[in-house]
């Protein structure tokens, strides 16, 4: 199996992080800018799964990334959201561009019939209790390297370690140790949550109900 994993930059001016990831872990990452490019490795390399580190669908009643009046958030969101995991909603600013492009390049290799799925490194580093990249690289690299994985590039920058998680997610929803968040408007495959993430999520929950009781108003 492979899985090319996808850290999708808002636009072509941007570097986007690419890594090819197969079943044994080996990861080569490497820098794109164009769709063109994105879409050629697609063909090149043959994924099983191609996973796309951006908002792949619009909320349920919003009609367009111009509509200023429909909902901000999928199903998939406030599922994040109910797990505790910090996340920018589509429809903030430079989102809304990262958007518009991830749901493109879907369309796009789909009609080539490739499997893409959204996936969410940052949200998938918290689940799989690694840092994220603002915690520094060298603490995601040695986290990704305790998964097991053997990154090529000792020197990826951000976007290939996050596009490394981004294929480690895919392989997991290859295998069937991923789950999806979402509903009719969309999902994002993230790891399966361990019961001890589940419990400090629900504690950590509980204890911020808690404080917002105690204010005074």
């Amino acid at each position: 199996m492979l899985s090319l994993g996808v850290d999708l930059a808002g636009s072509s001016k941007r570097p986007t992080g690419m890594c090819l990831l197969d079943d044994n872990l080996n990861a080569k990452t490497w820098i794109v800018y164009s769709d063109e490019e994105i879409i050629r490795a697609a063909t090149e390399l043959h994924p099983s799964v191609v996973a796309i580190d951006a908002p792949l669908s619009l909320p349920l009643g919003r009609s367009s990334l111009d509509d200023r009046t429909g909902p901000h958030f999928r199903e998939c969101d406030m599922a994040l959201r109910r797990l505790g995991i910090k996340f920018f909603p589509i429809t903030l600013g430079p989102m809304r561009a990262l958007t518009a492009r991830g749901m493109q390049i879907k369309t796009d290799l789909e009609k080539r019939g490739y499997t893409v799925i959204e996936v969410y490194p940052g949200g998938a580093q918290d689940v799989l209790r690694i840092p994220r990249k603002s915690a520094g690289l060298e603490a995601l690299q040695s986290g990704l390297e305790k998964l097991g994985i053997k990154l090529a590039n000792s020197s990826a920058g951000p976007d290939e370690l996050d596009a490394v998680t981004a294929a480690y997610v895919g392989l997991l929803y290859l295998s069937g140790e991923a789950i999806a968040l979402g509903g009719k408007d969309g999902s994002i495959i993230m790891p399966k949550p361990p019961p001890e993430f589940l419990k400090e999520r629900q504690e950590r929950c509980r204890a911020s109900k808690v404080r917002r009781r105690a204010r005074p108003r």
